[in-house]
């Protein structure tokens, strides 16, 4: 992700509701979760632990045992 531009003027979003909306926006226009990262941090200037609260977990795909006969 490159660096945001400290002299170019973003919206701040500290609140958890506002936060909650834009990123809902941004879900639907993402493919992934690290675009919806990328394109939240490139617009707004947030809080990422708020963020990180926000977002679902990515839990890895569980390994299944195999049965035993």
């Amino acid at each position: 992700m490159p660096n945001a531009d400290p002299l170019l003027p973003r919206p701040t979003l500290v609140s958890p509701s506002h936060l909650a909306r834009a990123l809902d926006a941004l879900r639907g226009d993402a493919a992934s979760t690290a675009e919806v990262w990328q394109k939240l941090t490139q617009t707004y200037t947030v809080d990422l632990d708020a963020v990180a609260a926000l977002m679902p977990a990515e839990e890895p795909e569980p390994v299944w045992l195999a049965t035993r006969r």
